[in-house]
């Protein structure tokens, strides 16, 4: 078997990367149509993310922040994307570099992407990767409502109990959705 020096596995996730990117795009220019909302989980080690430090020190490797009902200033740009949630009542401005981007999910229509997050060479950890990224994303601002960041279980079990957990706080809970891992394409060795 030969070997691949094209590369196919890099080259589709990076389109679908591009396929989340299109999608806050619109997001940006028309807010979030019907039911939409996501849920995307981000390492947050990788080189180019913008966190306050409180928000470094709860969530060290990853997060999953949801874009549903409260977002400000969502801001996409060709390499990442920047947006203020609330946490615990405080405003924090994110940067995620799309290839920081490990997970998307839009329950409403369940619809799933999963990524394979490796660092690029020659990056710098909090080095922005694109021109509309500027300023002191450490500072915090006061807001009244927002999401709540949920961090993704390693495993199965875990996660179906986060779901149970999260049924008993009112939030509502879509089962039967299915994300594929674009491992389940390549062939295996």
């Amino acid at each position: 078997m030969s070997e691949d020096l094209i590369r196919y596995d890099i080259l589709a996730q990076e389109a679908l990367r591009g396929v989340i990117r299109k999608v806050l795009e619109e997001v940006a220019r028309a807010g979030l149509p019907g039911e939409h909302h996501f849920f995307i989980t981000f390492q947050t080690d990788y080189p180019g993310v913008r966190l306050s430090k409180r928000m470094n020190e709860r969530y060290p490797e990853e997060m999953t922040i949801v874009i549903q009902h409260t977002f400000w200033n969502l801001d996409v740009g060709e390499n990442a994307f920047e947006i203020d949630l609330s946490f615990d009542d405080i405003r924090e401005r994110l940067r995620v570099p799309y290839a920081a981007i490990k997970g998307f999910f839009d329950p409403s229509v369940k619809f799933g992407l999963q990524f394979d997050v490796v660092p690029t060479e020659g990056k710098m950890a909090g080095a922005p990767a694109d021109k509309k990224a500027s300023g002191d994303q450490d500072e915090t601002r006061r807001a009244s409502t927002g999401s709540v960041p949920q961090v993704k279980p390693k495993d199965e079990s875990a996660a179906k109990k986060a779901g149970k957990e999260k049924g008993k706080e009112g939030g509502k809970q879509d089962s039967g959705a299915e994300v594929v891992s674009l491992d389940t394409f390549r062939k295996k060795k």
